[in-house]
């Protein structure tokens, strides 16, 4: 059989009309024996390894893509320190126990306690960890404290409103004094500076471990009109009515501790 030639190996249309023996001299098997022979040659090691300075720099912006916030310009080059963050100083920072206290809004007859409206439910966890947080600050003075559970009595909810002036009101709420002091936060802040204890010198302490016997610390009882039950049975006209003594969980406010 006659030898195959490297041109007609690739070119096709090349082969077919080439005779069976070619020269290697020819035209055009010398073009395509140096095109094939560059193509195999091995590029410059410059060309093909960048250095080492431009792939860092293209590492940067690559990380940059996935940092919206950061831009390129604004990461600190490795050779310059990056800058201290500058520390405000504490000693212009004061506080006193008037920062906290809003007296434009006051909760009438309650001059002589502590009045926090809050929430037993346990629906929104964030809420009602700021709720059992704040009872815990005060029964941590051993204090009494008029506990107004607006989950347990809708009529709380709707005072604590009329007062505030607005709709959507947050848990919990703290009166003390009459004078409203604020959230949550407020109360952890002006327990964690001392100020809390000033405002609550002056109220009177119970014995450690103090529970009622009546209601259990949870401040409501059944009604003992109707026995929860929200209604009763006239005589005179022979027809169920509706207690008016409790509320719409036929419960009333515990006699023994909420006097």
């Amino acid at each position: 059989m006659p030898q195959s030639s490297p041109s007609g190996f690739l070119n096709r249309s090349f082969t077919m009309n080439s005779p069976s023996t070619v020269d290697s001299k020819h035209a055009k098997v010398q073009f395509f024996l140096k095109n094939q022979q560059s193509q195999n040659r091995a590029a410059p090691v410059n060309k093909i390894h960048e250095p080492m300075d431009s792939v860092k720099g293209k590492v940067k912006q690559l990380c940059s893509l996935f940092e919206p916030g950061k831009s390129a310009s604004t990461l600190p080059s490795p050779k310059e320190p990056a800058s201290k963050p500058l520390l405000r100083s504490t000693k212009s920072m004061t506080y006193s126990s008037s920062t906290f206290i809003n007296p434009s809004i006051r909760l009438p007859g309650t001059e002589d306690r502590i009045v926090v409206y809050l929430t037993s439910l346990r629906g929104i966890r964030r809420t009602f960890e700021d709720c059992y947080a704040v009872k815990m600050i005060f029964r941590g003075f051993r204090l009494w404290i008029d506990e107004r559970d607006i989950s347990m009595d809708i009529a709380y909810k709707k005072e604590l409103q009329r007062v505030l002036k607005v709709k959507d009101v947050t848990l919990p709420q703290v009166f003390i004094k009459g004078k409203y002091i604020g959230g949550a936060d407020v109360i952890k802040s002006m327990f964690e500076m001392g100020e809390l204890a000033k405002i609550l010198d002056d109220f009177p302490r119970r014995q450690p471990g103090f529970v009622c016997n009546a209601c259990g610390d949870v401040r409501f009882v059944p009604c003992g009109n109707c026995n929860g039950s929200r209604k009763m049975f006239d005589d005179d006209e022979g027809l169920l009515k509706r207690c008016f003594e409790c509320n719409e969980n036929g419960l009333i406010r515990c006699p023994a501790c909420c006097d």
